[in-house]
């Protein structure tokens, strides 16, 4: 029943958001409801990882180590922007720029797209979860554009036909493994569970594992923002209001490279464990951190800058997994890292572009004086994200390093290395500024209240405790998760 109530609970929200009588009662619902759903998603979770997989469905859904870590990430990050969703979009209604029919799609499409992310975590058939990828596109689509202007049209057409393409290749990859599962000989209801294909990795037909797993990253690998696959990325972000934005870097885009780790060992078993998938997971995330250093270094608007830091972490994460072994437990580590400080930095300039009327960092020049939640909540998040000791982005990347280092992929390394050090450079002369430059503008008064306090000092504080130490639960959490990445399990 958990496992069920964890898929329905959010579409039953979207549905009580339609006919609220306000739009101050949306955003209570949406900040509540959000909350409470976060809630429940770490009690399924957690049960999960208590007692073994959760099975429902007839055996379509299916919950094991590997998505209920994910599903714990998913309700920090969505809990949280619910929360901050409140207070951000309560500015929006003060001015009189959220009018009710908006506030009503927001909240219905908010808690839609929370439960197609639920669903794709939760299946065990690959079709459906091929369903749920492509409900994340339809439904987050019309977030982008909750304030409609010219630039949020373009960008959520643009978000549409690019991951809509992206998508259509996963779908020939999807019926490529079915293909490759024949000669198994399972009955039409089973070929595509995961659960029986994994059982039986060493049977499916290799040439089709391969070409299924070429479509398949490049499809997923798209909504994930890979690079080169990532054109509808920084254009949607910036677009965005800043809560939207949290939940597409903070985690859509790894539920779409979750798919991919769920092929992974299907591939690995049919190509007889040569690391043929995982050389090419590492190849994209190292093009995917050499074209994000290469376009940050450009980049002046806040939104914009956190998009292509998205680009380079998942990047990274792709890197970790595609080294393998103790790389794989690094990759899902820092895959908790950057949702928390990808999360605290799209809040912070969320609340200072509302404030300073503007996202360009160079008129951001002294925020952290002006405004000690968000301006120090922005300058901490980026140090956090660019590598900073002894924040965890830190360790979860130097142990990427030192699985690389084991694995002799010296040349993946140099590349890492070089980008993360122009990253590293570009980023450190906009804290420079906001930190301590000389103020160009005057912003409004910040508001900030206490939620809004224990969201900033609560991110750093994790980011902080999991740079310095590993709790034992979420180490075993991890090692789990890894096993199941590696095939193990």
């Amino acid at each position: 029943m958990l496992l069920w109530l964890f898929l329905i609970l959010p579409a039953v929200l979207a549905g009580a958001c339609l006919p609220a009588p306000s739009a101050t009662v949306v955003l209570r619902l949406v900040a509540v409801g959000g909350a409470g759903w976060a809630v429940l998603a770490g009690v399924t979770a957690w049960t999960a990882l208590a007692s073994g997989p959760i099975v429902a469905g007839q055996g379509w859904l299916h919950l094991d180590a590997l998505s209920a870590y994910h599903a714990l990430v998913l309700g920090l990050v969505l809990g949280a922007s619910s929360v901050y969703a409140r207070g951000y979009f309560q500015a929006e209604l003060d001015k009189g720029a959220l009018p009710l029919g908006a506030a009503r799609r927001l909240g219905a499409l908010w808690f839609g797209a929370a439960a197609a992310m639920a669903l794709v975590l939760t299946c065990n058939n690959l079709g459906l979860m091929w369903v749920g990828i492509e409900a994340t596109t339809l439904l987050t689509a019309f977030l982008i554009c909750v304030h409609v202007t010219p630039l949020s049209l373009e960008a959520m057409w643009k978000y549409l036909v690019v991951c809509s393409v992206g998508v259509a290749f996963a779908f020939v990859g999807t019926l490529l493994v079915a293909a490759s599962a024949q000669r198994l000989g399972l009955d039409a209801a089973e070929m595509l569970l995961w659960t029986r294909l994994r059982a039986s990795a060493a049977g499916l037909a290799p040439g089709s594992m391969k070409l299924a797993f070429l479509f398949l990253l490049v499809g997923y690998g798209t909504k994930a923002g890979l690079a080169p696959l990532h054109s509808w990325l920084p254009d949607a972000h910036s677009q965005a209001p800043a809560p939207v934005s949290a939940l597409f870097s903070g985690f859509m885009l790894n539920t779409a490279l979750y798919c991919v780790l769920r092929i992974l060992p299907l591939v690995e078993g049919a190509t007889g464990g040569v690391g043929w998938g995982r050389q090419l997971l590492a190849v994209l995330g190292v093009v995917s951190i050499l074209v994000a250093s290469a376009f940050i270094v450009f980049q002046r608007d806040g939104k914009r800058f956190l998009a292509y830091s998205s680009v380079e972490h998942l990047g990274i994460i792709a890197l970790g997994v595609g080294l393998g072994g103790a790389g794989t437990f690094a990759a899902l580590w820092h895959t908790l890292n950057h949702s928390i400080g990808k999360s605290l930095a799209f809040f912070s300039m969320g609340r200072l572009g509302q404030m300073y009327g503007t996202h360009d960092l160079g008129a951001l020049a002294g925020a952290a004086r002006r405004s000690p939640v968000w301006g120090v909540g922005f300058v901490a998040g980026l140090l956090a994200l660019i590598g900073v000791a002894p924040f965890a982005v830190f360790m979860s990347e130097l142990q990427i390093l030192r699985a690389g280092a084991e694995a002799r992929a010296f040349v993946a390394l140099s590349l890492f290395l070089i980008g993360v050090g122009i990253v590293f450079v570009g980023a450190m002369r906009h804290v420079v500024g906001v930190a301590w430059g000389e103020e160009t503008c005057v912003p409004t008064a910040d508001r900030c209240g206490a939620e809004d306090r224990v969201l900033v000092w609560g991110a750093l504080g994790l980011l902080l405790l999991l740079g310095l130490w590993i709790p034992e639960p979420l180490r075993a959490v991890l090692e789990a998760a890894a096993a199941v990445v590696g095939g193990r399990s």
